[in-house]
């Protein structure tokens, strides 16, 4: 009997050695190499070079379907928005957040309204049982025959009733329950999940049958197993936000089928997440009137303008050493450069003050159109002084303490003025671009951060 072969796998990036490390070679970090141990056949695989193949053929690319013309609603407009129009026959998204964010909401949700609209759905649940699937699906308002729900973590045998059924979408929750009775590891290690979702990936291409998995996230914030988890499937969505919070923001950072700067606003309510029509209006609901250190930036988020408030609060630091840099929502390698831009360009002592930036509603600032803002509303809390509750800020800081052009200024100017502002302070590249565009708005041209701060902020 051949003796079994260990290993040693690291569970954030997946690199492999057959010697154990207390820092993984591939993604240096500390304590990420977990022993698997596989049996070693005592006869190796032969492949022969160049070994005739019958279950493929190459073909031209004209005679190719074309994915998009066969995506089908979800029935949630803001995940067809992220997974870029609807769900793909055959591809496979993760969906990932921490408990509680909504991920076995959401998808029971899909799984209903496809249901309802006369299709098969197939729903396999490792963690919960069919009872507690009822009473959700019951709070929800879902109760149609033909959403199958299956409580199985063997793998093989989820894959037999989805060919079986043959349904228009299957649903794993969660991958880290299921297991392939062949491998001697217990659910939710790395070679089980590595090996789980191989063999679900290949049945969805091979049935086209589109399976939504949901991952569970470790301390890190990252869906816990191997990272080749993430490069398998075709869609990786996260939720973001806190989870005790009313609202929930859907972000795709991988689509092979759209574009991945989309995301989704959703609302948790009684009957489940329900879409956000206008986020813009629903993030600025509570900002407060007449404050210092709050200024509200337009953002673009795929194809859509988001008006988001950035607080900054600014004070002396207790402790005398090196002050607190901390932000919530902005980059902070971001931040540590406008603040250094707003002590040498405009002369604001900020070594021995402490520094908070936050963007309000849980949302997160990924592009450099929010740095004058976020420089303003720094100075704005430095001064003491508000900026006016009609005004909205954009553009891009360089560190010579110039306010670059930002893209799509028509779009993000159009949503500020529909939502009730009536004057921007902008690049002077956007302005020119908009001057004649018959916006609502009292225009105004900055070229430098500390004319940027002058017109925000006036001494009357």
């Amino acid at each position: 009997m051949a003796r079994p072969r260990k290993k040693y796998v690291c569970y954030n990036c997946g690199h492999e050695t057959m010697q154990w490390f207390g820092r993984c070679p591939g993604c240096q970090e500390w304590n990420t190499l977990v022993e698997e141990i596989q049996p070693q056949s005592s006869a190796p695989a032969v492949r022969t070079p160049g070994a005739k193949r019958t279950h493929s053929r190459p073909l031209p690319l004209s005679q190719l379907d074309v994915i998009s013309q066969h995506r089908q609603p979800t029935g949630l407009a803001e995940l067809d928005r992220v997974l870029g129009g609807g769900i793909v026959p055959g591809g496979v998204v993760l969906v990932g957040g921490e408990p509680g964010a909504g991920k076995s909401t959401l998808l029971l949700q899909v799984a209903g309204y496809l249901a309802a609209g006369g299709r098969q759905v197939l729903y396999v649940s490792g963690e919960e049982s069919g009872p507690q699937i009822r009473l959700r699906a019951d709070r929800l308002g879902i109760c149609q025959d033909s959403l199958f729900i299956l409580t199985e973590v063997d793998v093989e045998a989820v894959i037999g009733h989805a060919v079986q059924l043959q349904p228009a979408l299957v649903v794993i929750d969660s991958i880290q329950t299921m297991m392939h009775p062949g491998i001697d590891s217990p659910p939710g290690s790395m070679v089980q999940v590595r090996e789980t979702a191989s063999r679900l990936i290949a049945a969805a291409k091979e049935e086209t049958i589109p399976i939504f998995l949901v991952g569970h996230v470790n301390k890190g914030g990252s869906i816990a197993g191997p990272k080749v988890l993430e490069h398998a499937v075709d869609t990786v969505l996260y939720f973001e936000g806190d989870r005790r919070a009313s609202f929930r923001i859907l972000r795709a950072v991988k689509n092979r089928y759209g574009s991945t700067n989309e995301i989704g606003v959703f609302q948790m309510g009684s009957k489940g997440l329900e879409p956000v029509d206008n986020p813009s209006s629903f993030f600025l609901a509570e900002r407060p009137q007449r404050v210092p250190g709050s200024v509200v930036t337009a953002c673009m988020e795929g194809t859509r303008p988001l008006l988001v408030e950035v607080q900054a609060l600014v004070g002396p630091s207790p402790f005398g050493g090196t002050p607190r840099r901390q932000s919530t929502g902005v980059e902070p390698r971001r931040l540590a450069m406008i603040l250094a831009v707003l002590e040498k360009r405009c002369g604001l002592q900020l070594q021995t003050q402490d520094v908070y930036v936050n963007a309000a509603g849980g949302v997160r600032i990924e592009e450099p159109g929010a740095d004058l803002a976020v420089a303003v509303a720094v100075g704005s809390s430095y001064y003491n002084r508000p900026v006016d509750a009609d005004t909205i800020i954009v553009g891009e800081i360089g560190l010579a303490g110039e306010v670059r052009s930002v893209p799509y200024g028509d779009i993000r100017l159009a949503e500020a003025a529909r939502l009730g502002f009536n004057r921007a302070i902008v690049p002077a590249s956007v302005y020119h671009s908009a001057a004649g565009s018959g916006l609502e708005l009292e225009l105004v041209a900055v070229r430098s951060l500390a004319q940027g701060l002058e017109l925000a902020l006036p001494r009357s």
